[in-house]
């Protein structure tokens, strides 16, 4: 006698959600304060200057300007972001 149940899809139908990781703002690309960088699993790409480190390891920016993306070991990269050159107002 069989003892398997027949109704195979009762036991199917569980998937987890996308998490939509990955790199959302590319090298040379303009950022704002708050803007998210990279969406990761661990620090794969490890927070430069001017970005901050959130507890799902998302990086964001802290300040307005172009990320840049550099070397941080031989598996790692690391991302800054160069602030906008602020312009000087002089007092007459």
């Amino acid at each position: 006698m069989a003892h398997k149940k027949g109704v195979g899809s009762s036991r199917n139908g569980r998937d987890s959600n996308p998490k939509m990781r990955g790199v959302k703002a590319y090298g040379g690309q303009h950022v704002i304060p708050g803007n998210i960088i990279v969406r990761q699993c661990g620090t794969k790409i490890r927070p430069g200057k001017n970005v901050g480190l959130g507890r799902d390891y998302t990086i964001y920016a802290m300040v307005e300007g172009t990320v840049k993306f550099q070397p941080y070991s031989r598996s790692q990269k690391m991302v800054s972001v160069i602030p906008l050159a602020q312009p000087v107002e002089s007092a007459d």
